[in-house]
């Protein structure tokens, strides 16, 4: 079965850091192109960071960069999103996704094939 599990979501203070997981099951993740969306309640889904793994190249959203990281363990099937200095307005559900082309985007939702069920993340002191 075709799985992607989010985890590492929680409650931190402003300026705090979480490690989010996206593991893969059924699949070999280095392969595809990963990306990290988030979504809060009546807005739109948004790209956050993506790896591709056609070039290596990770991109990032402009309201996260310099302080978010996307890597991937490839031994671990696993793909990673280091948050750090963490804002309230980084609150979000976030999903990871899959796409079999091994490109990414995170200008749009619709290429992917997989999602995860998603984590929650809470920024609030």
């Amino acid at each position: 079965q075709v799985q992607l599990v989010e985890s590492g979501g929680g409650l931190v203070q402003p300026g705090g850091s979480l490690r989010l997981s996206c593991a893969a099951s059924g699949f070999t993740l280095d392969s595809y192109g990963i990306a990290w969306f988030r979504q809060v309640p009546g807005k739109e889904r948004e790209g956050v960071s993506c790896t591709s793994s056609t070039d290596g190249r990770t991109y990032y959203a402009d309201s996260v960069k310099g302080r978010f990281t996307i890597s991937r363990d490839n031994a671990k099937n696993t793909v990673f999103l280091q948050m750090n200095s963490l804002k309230p307005e980084d609150t979000a559900v976030y999903y990871c996704a899959a796409d079999l082309s091994g490109y990414c985007t995170i200008v749009a939702a619709l290429p992917y094939e997989y999602w995860g069920q998603g984590t929650q993340v809470t920024v609030s002191s």
